[in-house]
């Protein structure tokens, strides 16, 4: 597996904090998504740099069995002007695999490729993971999106 380093970037968007524990997670991202969509944000983010949609897990306690910190936004050039009721992050950059989900994205294709990933023996940094819905993905029937694991 070929690992890239990725360079620091900016993300202004909205957030959750959640768990994998019980379940939690699969209830809190997709209410985070619905959110996100139905509100139509994307379109209130100021100072992007493109239209991909970013789907940031940082803050990790300690794995992915604990919990951590999901981010939906988008990536900017500034934190300068962060509109009311979202936030800022600023992407530290790293070293990470990409692992793509390719599929149905409403029949769980990244679900089912984030499972594969939690099984797979990487020497993760648990740093911040992040998932660019860009322009593979318009086709939801048959998406492809990027998977990117920071690696210690």
């Amino acid at each position: 597996m070929k690992t890239r380093k990725i360079e620091a970037f900016k993300i202004i968007g909205i957030s959750v904090r959640t768990t994998n524990e019980n379940n939690q997670a699969a209830k809190d991202i997709p209410a985070l998504w619905q959110k996100f969509m139905s509100e139509g944000l994307l379109n209130a983010i100021p100072n992007k740099v493109d239209n991909d949609i970013y789907c940031l897990y940082t803050h990790y306690e300690k794995d992915h069995t604990k919990p951590y910190t999901t981010l939906l936004g988008c990536k900017v050039k500034t934190l300068d002007n962060i509109p009311e009721g979202m936030v800022g992050y600023e992407f530290e950059g790293g070293n990470y695999i990409n692992l793509p989900a390719k599929g149905d994205l409403m029949n769980g294709a990244v679900y089912n490729k984030w499972l594969e990933i939690w099984g797979m023996n990487l020497n993760r940094a648990f740093t911040a993971d992040f998932e660019i819905y860009g322009s593979k993905s318009q086709n939801p029937n048959d998406a492809e999106v990027d998977i990117l694991i920071s690696l210690k």
